[in-house]
C-alpha cells in the first residue's frame, strides 16, 4: 500500500461506519476503514462499488499511515469509554493539525472535554451528529458537525458530498462551538422521541378508540403523509401497518410487545433542559412513557386491580379521524417548538453559538425528524435568527389556531375515555401555559416565601420582598 494515499479514515466498520465510508467512496474519495474484526473489513471491501478506492485494515497504524495530511479520521464506536480508548490509541499515531471526528451519539459534556484535551495536543476534535439510520448513511444522512472551526474546511467537501440534499442544498452545516454538533443531535433525538410518542397516541385513539383496522390505519396515515403531516415518521408508520408477520401471518405490529427500549439520548435532552431551565414537557413525557412501558408486568397487575377499560369513541368516525389529525399536527409542531427553544437557549447559556437557520436547514432531508414543516421553519428563522420560541411567530400562531379545536376535542376524549395520551396532553398544557399572560404562580411564590423566606416580586413596584406570614 502506498503511503498517505487515502482521503478519509473510519474507525468502526459496523453498519453505520461502513455505509458512511462507502457513500464517501461513491463520491470519488479514497477511503480506508479500520476494524479489529477482520470479517467486517472484508465485508466492507466486498460491498464497495466497482471502481471506487476502498481498503479495510485491522491494524490501526496501517490506517493512519495510509492517510494524507492532515489526517481526517472519524470514529463510530459506542459512546463513553470506548471513544476515550480509541482516542488514546490514536494519539501515538497522529500529529498536530490532524482531525479526529466522533460521529457517534456521545454526551455533549464528554465531547467538550475531548475538544479541550486534544486541543492541548494540537489535534482538532469535532463532535458530529449523524441522523438517517443505516440506509441514510449509505444514501445521504443529515449531518450536524460542531466544534473546531479551523478543522471544518478540511472535512467539509466530504461531508457535503455524502449528505442528504434538499432541493440540491447539502443537509450539513457547521453548527457552532465546542460540542454544538452533538448537542444539536441530542435535541434532534429528543424531538424524535416526542413525535414518535405522539404518533403512538394517535394510533391508540384511532385503533382502540375508533376501531380502525390496520388496513384503515395504513390508508389514513398514507393520506396524511400526502398533506401537511408529510414526514419520514408518518411515512414509515403507514408502511408498518401493512407489514404481515411471516410466522403467524397476522399483522406484525399486533405481534410486537408494548415494551420500549431507549439508547438514552431522549433522557439526556430532558436532563439538560432542566439544567438550563427550558420547558420541554412533551419530550419529557415521551421519555416517561417509554419508562412506563418497560414496567410491563406491573402494568398488567395494575390493570387487573383497577379493571379499567378503554371506552370506545362514539364521535362520528370521519370527524374523529380529522380531530386526531389536527391534534397530531398540533403536538408535532409543539415538539419542534420545544426542542428549537432549547437550542436557542443553549446557544447563549452554554456559549455554543448555534446558528438556528442552519439547524432547521440540515434537518430538511436525511434525518429521522425530516418533515414538510422544516421548510417553513427555515423561512421563519431566516427572517428572525434570534427567535426565542416559534409560538412568538404569527404564521405558527395561525396554524395552531386552526388545529386548536381538534386538539382540545381529542384531549377531552382521551381523558374521558381513559386513554394514556400523555404527550398530546402535555403539548396542550405547554401551549396553554406559554400563551397565558397570567399563571397561578403568584400563590406559589407566596408559599415559598412563607416556609423558606425566598422572597417575591410585586406587580406594583420593583425589588424583592419578604413577609412574616404567620403574624
Amino acid at each position: 500500500m502506498a503511503a498517505q494515499q487515502f482521503d478519509f479514515g473510519m474507525i468502526g466498520l459496523g453498519v453505520m461506519g461502513r455505509n458512511l465510508l462507502l457513500n464517501m467512496a461513491d463520491h470519488g474519495f479514497k477511503v480506508i476503514g479500520f476494524d479489529k474484526d477482520e470479517q467486517k473489513t472484508t465485508a466492507f471491501e466486498k460491498a464497495a462499488t466497482t471502481g471506487t478506492t476502498v481498503k479495510g485494515v485491522s491494524n490501526l497504524k496501517a490506517m493512519t499511515d495510509g492517510l494524507s495530511l492532515p489526517r481526517r479520521i472519524m470514529m463510530l464506536v459506542p459512546a463513553g469509554k470506548p471513544v476515550d480508548d480509541v482516542i488514546e490509541s490514536l494519539l501515538p499515531l497522529v500529529q498536530p493539525g490532524d482531525i479526529i471526528i466522533d460521529g457517534g451519539n456521545s454526551h455533549y459534556t464528554d465531547t467538550l472535554r475531548r475538544v479541550q484535551y486534544l486541543a492541548e495536543k494540537g489535534i482538532h476534535f469535532m463532535g458530529v451528529g449523524v441522523s438517517g439510520g443505516e440506509q441514510g448513511a449509505r444514501t445521504g444522512p443529515s449531518i450536524m458537525p460542531g466544534g473546531d472551526q479551523e478543522a471544518y474546511p478540511h472535512v467539509q467537501p466530504m461531508l457535503e458530498a455524502i449528505s442528504a440534499k434538499f432541493k440540491g442544498e447539502p443537509c450539513v452545516a457547521h453548527l457552532g462551538k465546542g460540542a454544538a454538533g452533538h448537542y444539536v443531535k441530542m435535541v434532534h433525538n429528543g424531538i424524535e422521541y416526542a413525535i414518535m410518542q405522539l404518533i403512538c397516541e394517535a394510533y391508540d385513539l384511532l385503533h382502540r378508540g375508533a376501531g380502525l383496522s390496520n388496513d384503515e390505519l395504513h390508508q389514513t396515515f398514507d393520506a396524511w403523509n400526502k398533506g401537511e403531516l408529510q414526514s419520514f415518521l408518518i411515512e414509515i408508520t403507514a408502511a408498518i401497518f401493512k407489514q404481515k408477520d411471516d410466522k403467524t401471518n397476522n399483522y406484525l405490529v399486533d405481534m410486537i410487545l408494548d415494551k420500549a427500549g431507549a439508547k438514552g439520548t431522549g433522557k439526556w435532552t430532558s436532563q439538560d433542559a432542566m439544567d438550563i431551565g427550558v420547558p420541554i414537557p412533551t419530550i419529557d413525557m415521551a421519555v416517561t412513557m417509554r419508562n412506563i412501558s418497560a414496567l410491563k408486568s406491573e402494568r398488567t397487575n395494575s390493570a387487573a386491580l383497577f379493571a379499567h377499560s378503554i371506552t370506545p369513541v362514539t364521535t362520528d368516525k370521519a370527524t374523529f379521524v380529522q380531530q386526531v389529525h389536527d391534534a397530531l399536527f398540533f403536538g408535532i409542531l409543539i415538539s419542534y417548538t420545544q426542542g428549537l427553544a432549547m437550542l436557542h437557549r443553549a446557544s447563549t447559556e452554554l456559549d455554543m453559538q448555534i446558528p438556528m437557520p442552519s439547524v432547521v436547514r440540515v434537518w430538511r432531508a436525511g434525518c429521522i425528524i425530516r418533515s414538510t414543516l422544516l421548510d417553513l421553519f427555515t423561512n421563519i428563522y431566516d427572517q428572525n435568527p434570534q427567535l426565542e420560541n416559534l409560538l412568538l411567530d404569527k404564521q405558527i400562531a395561525n396554524m395552531l389556531k386552526g388545529k386548536e379545536a381538534g386538539m382540545r376535542a381529542v384531549a377531552a376524549t382521551a381523558v374521558t375515555n381513559r386513554f394514556p395520551a400523555g404527550a398530546l396532553l402535555n403539548a396542550l398544557t405547554y401551549f396553554d401555559a406559554y400563551t397565558s399572560a397570567q399563571l397561578p404562580i403568584n400563590l406559589l411564590q407566596a408559599q415559598r416565601d412563607y416556609f423558606g423566606a425566598h422572597t417575591y416580586q410585586r406587580i406594583d413596584q420593583p425589588g424583592s420582598f419578604h413577609t412574616e406570614w404567620n403574624q
